[in-house]
């Protein structure tokens, strides 16, 4: 592979075809290992129903959230997934529309995994409620009581933000797929795939007309998706920031939660990306320059956060209010330090192996890198919800926060669920985009 280049040379246009439509056409050795995932995922995911089914019997007093502390994993579990999901949206609309073409073949698992993890952040809110069937009344919508919504409230701007998100991300994802889906109907030897790929490519043809229609939609579509990348995480930190709450109240919060999601994004792609090369032998696909780009973006996010990390800390240091610098100590060396040096030393030291070239290329390391970074953000998302929350500026309702038992098989569950889902997306439509890496293909060998 020559430098600059994205993929091999010896790669054709009958091969991308071969390699990403016979992963779901004809799937690789006999399926025992997707079986074996699915059946483990399933098994979670029963455990999250049934969490949830408990959940619905017994109320959320089978959490362990409280007075103070009524919000608890739920919440920081809410960002954390929300925040996953944010380098999907960056690789594929930012980096369309900035022209960066090696993000041809990450975008579709990447879009996957956007919807997913929404799905999942979705939930939490939802069952936090208490009274989960009344979730619509903060949808703005006309009844009879003449009730609506407070505009004014971080909660309404979240909604808004987040449905916008998630809407837009659905369609950009079916969007891009729509060539691929024709590929597969002409390709799929069975009637019924036939079929069912054929109504999911809405009739294409692959005539110019079609090709320049498609082009400006993908486009117009991604410049709307660009500022939800901002706009969705910075609502979620306004849920925090606008609170007077000791170690919440911080302009700082829009920026360092944007990076920090597209941080713990990009670990989770590196992670998909990894087992989809050697599931599927995507190694001509997914290269090592893709794996090594993906490393430099995880370094330079994790430095962006970092620094959020100091000036959070600074802050609350220079600012000298006691009650911030209490919090700030809770977190240091008090109840909540082993999240807090958990998610600072799993963020950071092992990211600094990425500054080297060679090692950004090794697999092993940037798997353990990305699998550190997303168990620290998790750190760091508990660490900023229940520190704040179970010492605020009032001692006499001081109380300590310990997740139950039920919080913890929600959480596992949801992670099966996200699996599941990803699992069935992988074995039934093209995780790579065919039509994409052509593109790339053709304009670097006309280069």
């Amino acid at each position: 592979m020559a430098e600059g280049e994205t993929f091999s040379t010896a790669l054709t246009d009958r091969g991308v075809t071969r390699q990403i439509g016979g992963a779901v056409l004809h799937p690789p050795g006999k399926g025992w290992a997707w079986l074996a995932v699915l059946g483990v995922s399933g098994l979670m995911v029963v455990m999250m129903l049934v969490s949830v089914f408990w959940l619905f019997f017994k109320g959320v007093g089978i959490w362990g959230i409280n007075i103070p502390v009524n919000w608890g994993i739920a919440i920081s579990n809410t960002v954390w997934w929300i925040g996953i999901g944010h380098a999907g949206t960056f690789i594929s609309a930012v980096l369309l529309v900035t022209g960066q073409h090696w993000r041809n073949s990450l975008n579709r698992f990447a879009e996957a995994m956007t919807l997913l993890a929404a799905s999942c952040a979705a939930m939490y809110p939802v069952l936090h409620l208490g009274r989960p069937f009344y979730f619509y009344w903060v949808i703005p919508y006309p009844n009879v009581m003449h009730l609506w919504p407070q505009f004014r409230s971080p909660l309404e701007w979240d909604m808004f933000a987040f449905f916008t998100y998630l809407t837009v991300s659905l369609v950009f994802w079916y969007v891009g797929m729509i060539p691929d889906m024709a590929t597969l109907r002409d390709t799929a030897t069975s009637r019924r795939r036939q079929v069912v790929y054929g109504l999911m490519a809405l009739g294409w043809r692959g005539s110019a007309a079609h090709w320049a229609r498609w082009r400006r939609a993908y486009v117009i579509i991604a410049a709307i998706a660009v500022p939800l990348v901002v706009s969705v995480h910075s609502g979620v930190a306004m849920l925090f920031a606008v609170g007077p709450i000791p170690g919440w109240h911080s302009t700082i919060f829009p920026p360092y939660f944007v990076l920090g999601a597209v941080f713990s994004g990009f670990a989770v792609v590196i992670m998909l990306a990894i087992v989809l090369r050697a599931a599927f032998g995507f190694r001509d696909l997914i290269t090592d320059r893709h794996m090594d780009l993906l490393g430099q973006w995880l370094l330079a996010t994790g430095l962006m956060t970092s620094y959020g990390y100091v000036m959070d800390a600074f802050t609350a240091w220079y600012g000298a209010e006691p009650f911030e610098r209490g919090t700030l100590l809770d977190r240091v060396a008090g109840p909540y330090a082993v999240s807090y040096w958990s998610a600072v030393v799993l963020n950071f030291v092992p990211l600094q192996l990425l500054w080297l070239p060679r090692l950004r290329r090794r697999i092993p390391v940037l798997f353990a890198v990305a699998l550190a970074v997303t168990l620290g953000m998790w750190f760091e998302r508990y660490m900023l919800v229940e520190s704040a929350l179970s010492r605020d500026f009032l001692p006499s309702s001081w109380g300590p926060y310990q997740p139950s038992v039920w919080e913890w098989t929600l959480f596992f569950g949801l992670i099966g669920f996200f699996l599941f889902a990803f699992t069935l997306f992988v074995r039934f439509l093209p995780a790579v985009p065919i039509a994409e890496v052509k593109e790339v293909l053709h304009e670097e060998r006309e280069g």
